[in-house]
């Protein structure tokens, strides 16, 4: 029996065989998909593809012995050299030892696949989906597209907003590494695991735990596929810790034009691994990854609300005091939710709670009475029921672009956050993480906020602008706003990236949420978040230099719009050597789309 995380089975495809699956069902879209035969038998699906962020326990997949010594990295300029007139014939450099031909374990691809992002906002009909289950697949998959010149986008759990994973419509092929979910070693002398593309983040953690370690951070879900995770540059929040990437320490790279490359930090040359570390899934395709752990912790986590006032006094304190730190601004109110993390040891002592304690329905009261004014079906018992965020979906759904009763909402969360005051203790790994919402248009910046010695005070500049120019706009802008930091990543093309290893880099998310079930009101939420953004990117982001986190980046909808995040993108990265690397790489150009081109054009 090969046993598998439900994980592996999350993909479900309308007129897609689900290899390896016993059984299938649409609900529970995995929960119930375990184990496979090595040999199974081809079951049909016909549900449509939808990524969901699940909260689902890994199951135990113990260790995996014997996996080959890794292949050092190539020096980059050795690279290049070496595979020039290669690269001209359109031919593959493979540098496994001994490696033959792979298009002999190519796997058929299937056709008819739907792919949905999570939050709806993006979908793809692509030519065939792979999912191979091994290395020597996924290469025959790559080389093959790249002998015949065909379009082949990598993709993650389809998570990202914008749909980075995606191929353009019906236009090309797409490769998930689901099935390649294992966590292949955990070391707990070095402290390192290594794991499969295709591992979520979840599924890592749980079986770290049993070794007693932990990752260092982790983002607010944790259902992320951990090569999309990488290659999108994602982060967590703390000035002091860097985001995800600079975790990675080494990682396995399938590429078109230069064959599977295993790229190290300790590389004698590591040019190559810093700059494809976030690559965007427009160098190669990411098959394995290793990261360096750290020793499980629990964290004390410290929610309160202050004042703008308040927050500027304190603020770089804040951030050079704690480990993780985060804010929610509430729009249309004077109301900063500040949530604070650190270390904590067993045996110590919780701070004593100040002020009254509240049930959980107690804390939502201002949500309930809110939504009792109103028609409603739901009796009072059954609303007390209801948790914050599906209060706030519901009260959005009733007027989600009237600006006085988004003010309203807002209040009404200010108030939960203010009864929600206080400590709780938990693993690390449990309070990183926190609830998001119902779907959403998202777009999330990130721009230099000095060091932490010495924070240049940009962060709360940009938010008082932003949060000046929604007024002025008379936008009605759901809470929250959030606001994160991290130190500074080696990833060139990472948002955090830096020369100062002291920098600091602000992260600030705007939000509108959808309702599920109602296109007409989704496409005027949608439109309205169009000229949310394009105030934001005109203002704030154009005065302080910021980009978009690469999985939340749109195509602006006029040229001079796209000439100026051209322009602030080419100032923050270093977009000639990355167009040059994915020239060597993917000289055919198979694995980009529409958005990294435009965005990122290759041509000189």
């Amino acid at each position: 029996m090969l046993q598998r995380s439900r994980a592996a089975c999350r993909l479900v495809v309308k007129g897609w065989a689900a290899r390896g699956c016993n059984q299938l069902q649409s609900d529970a879209v995995c929960s119930a998909l375990s184990t496979a035969e090595a040999s199974a038998e081809l079951i049909g699906s016909h549900f449509p593809l939808v990524f969901r962020r699940l909260s689902i326990a890994a199951q135990p997949l113990g260790h995996v012995s014997g996996r080959p010594a890794p292949v050092q990295g190539t020096p980059w300029g050795t690279l290049a050299a070496v595979g020039a007139a290669a690269a001209a014939a359109g031919g593959v450099a493979w540098l496994n030892a001994g490696a033959t031909s792979p298009l002999q374990n190519m796997p058929a691809g299937e056709e008819g696949a739907h792919l949905v992002n999570w939050s709806g906002t993006h979908e793809v009909h692509p030519r065939r989906l792979y999912q191979p289950e091994t290395l020597e697949e996924l290469q025959a998959i790559v080389a093959g597209h790249h002998q015949r010149g065909e379009k082949l986008r990598p993709v993650g759990s389809a998570l990202s907003p914008n749909g980075l994973g995606f191929a353009d419509g019906g236009e090309g092929d797409m490769v998930s590494c689901s099935l390649m979910d294992k966590v292949v070693e955990v070391d707990r002398v070095s402290g390192r695991v290594h794991v499969q593309a295709g591992a979520r983040i979840a599924e890592v953690v749980e079986q770290l735990r049993p070794h007693g370690l932990t990752l260092q951070n982790i983002a607010s879900i944790r259902e992320q596929a951990m090569g999309g995770f990488l290659q999108v540059g994602a982060h967590g929040t703390g000035a002091t810790v860097p985001p995800m990437d600079e975790q990675v320490v080494a990682f396995t790279l399938v590429t078109p034009g230069r064959g599977t490359l295993h790229l190290s930090k300790d590389d004698p040359d590591p040019e190559l691994f810093h700059l494809t570390r976030v690559g965007l899934g427009a160098c190669g395709v990411v098959a394995e990854v290793t990261l360096q752990c750290i020793p499980a912790h629990d964290l004390l986590e410290h929610t309160y609300v202050t004042d703008l006032k308040s927050l500027k006094e304190n603020h770089a304190k804040t951030l050079q005091n704690n480990r993780h730190a985060r804010y929610m601004w509430i729009p249309h109110t004077d109301a900063v939710v500040v949530v604070t993390l650190n270390p904590h040891k067993d045996g110590e002592r919780m701070p004593r709670q100040k002020g009254p304690s509240y049930t959980e329905p107690e804390k939502t009261a201002a949500f309930q009475k809110l939504f009792l004014d109103g028609k409603s079906e739901v009796s009072p018992q059954e609303v007390a029921q209801m948790t914050f965020s599906e209060l706030r979906d519901a009260l959005l759904s009733r007027g989600a672009l009237d600006r006085d009763w988004v003010r309203r909402i807002n209040e009404a969360e200010a108030d939960f956050w203010r009864r929600n005051s206080g400590y709780r203790c938990g693993p690390s790994d449990s309070l990183l993480g926190f609830d998001c919402g119902g779907q959403q248009w998202v777009l999330e910046t990130a721009f230099p906020a000095g060091t932490l010695q010495k924070p240049s005070g940009a962060d709360l500049q940009y938010m008082e602008q932003l949060l000046g120019d929604i007024e002025a706009m008379g936008i009605g802008a759901p809470a929250p706003i959030e606001q994160r930091w991290c130190s500074r990543s080696a990833s060139a093309m990472s948002p955090a990236a830096a020369l100062d290893p002291d920098a600091i880099t602000s992260w600030v998310g705007i939000i509108m949420y959808l309702p599920e079930a109602d296109e007409e009101g989704r496409a005027s939420i949608t439109a309205k978040f169009k000229e949310y953004v394009a105030m934001a990117e005109a203002g704030v982001a154009a005065r302080f230099g910021a980009v978009p986190h690469w999985a939340k980046a749109e195509i602006p909808a006029h040229p001079a719009e796209l000439r100026e995040l051209r322009a602030r993108l080419a100032q923050r990265y270093p977009t000639v050597r990355f167009a040059a690397a994915r020239r060597q790489l993917d000289p055919k150009g198979i694995l980009s789309n529409t958005l990294v081109d435009t965005l990122l054009p290759v041509a000189t």
